[in-house]
């Protein structure tokens, strides 16, 4: 069984995560959401609130486009689990941005505690690496999930003019991206910007520091038609 590190936290400690599913089938050539398709004959985002829901006491709210709300509700009727944890789950309606979505998932919590905010495309991540965000964000404030670029990297300076980077300092950023309830509310009282790209860019952007936490390489962000053939292939393998 795998050990419960969150019993690390301090007793009472509230946990919220706040799924944004708010992408649209374009660029996997699809005329539903991508994060209804089926993989491995469950809708992706069925998937990434199971993982959620794993954790005891954990709320989890579920950000969708208005038009996505009634078909969810149906998708998740025949799901035990989601059917049996229906008080610990909210649909909240998206805004026209990442940043306005994450923002009205983040006013329906009316507590202190901490929140991982994820992507509902991303149905592989694990739970060592969310109760890990936990942990981390209650030592220090913010915890983002992230692997280190395994590729050579160029900087475009414009089309005919490149340098190459030292990828042993980049990284790619990943979600969960958890934070301090309180943080994360002041960071998200700002103005939005142009590069707001996460969470971490705007809390960044507020003034505070971000630590970085291992994530996972297999921990994809489902978007093209490939990422679909990964995914299966990883399910496939734990399988």
């Amino acid at each position: 069984m795998q050990e419960n590190i969150l019993s690390k936290l301090p007793f009472g400690t509230k946990l919220f995560a706040i799924i944004v599913a708010g992408g649209s089938g374009s660029r996997m050539k699809s005329e539903i959401p991508k994060q209804f398709l089926p993989l491995n004959g469950k809708p992706i985002l069925i998937h990434t609130v199971e993982k959620f829901l794993q954790i005891p006491e954990i709320q989890v709210i579920v950000v969708l486009p208005k038009s996505d709300i009634s078909y969810w509700e149906d998708i998740s009727q025949t799901n035990e689990l989601i059917q049996s944890k229906k008080d610990s789950i909210s649909i909240t309606e998206g805004g026209a941005s990442r940043f306005q979505s994450v923002k009205n998932g983040l006013s329906t919590i009316h507590s202190e505690g901490l929140v991982a905010v994820h992507d509902g495309v991303r149905p592989l991540i694990n739970l060592e690496i969310i109760q890990n965000s936990f942990i981390v964000a209650h030592e220090k404030g913010t915890a983002v999930t992230s692997v280190w670029v395994k590729d050579s990297v160029r900087f475009v300076n414009n089309s005919s003019d490149s340098e190459a980077l030292d990828r042993t300092k980049l990284k790619l950023v990943q979600t969960p991206q958890t934070f301090n309830v309180s943080l994360m509310k002041k960071a998200f009282e700002v103005q939005e910007q142009s590069f707001f790209t996460d969470c971490a860019s705007v809390l960044e952007f507020a003034g505070e520091s971000i630590s970085l936490i291992d994530g996972a390489y297999e921990n994809i962000k489902i978007t093209t038609p490939e990422d679909m053939i990964v995914a299966e292939a990883f399910l496939r393998t734990k399988s």
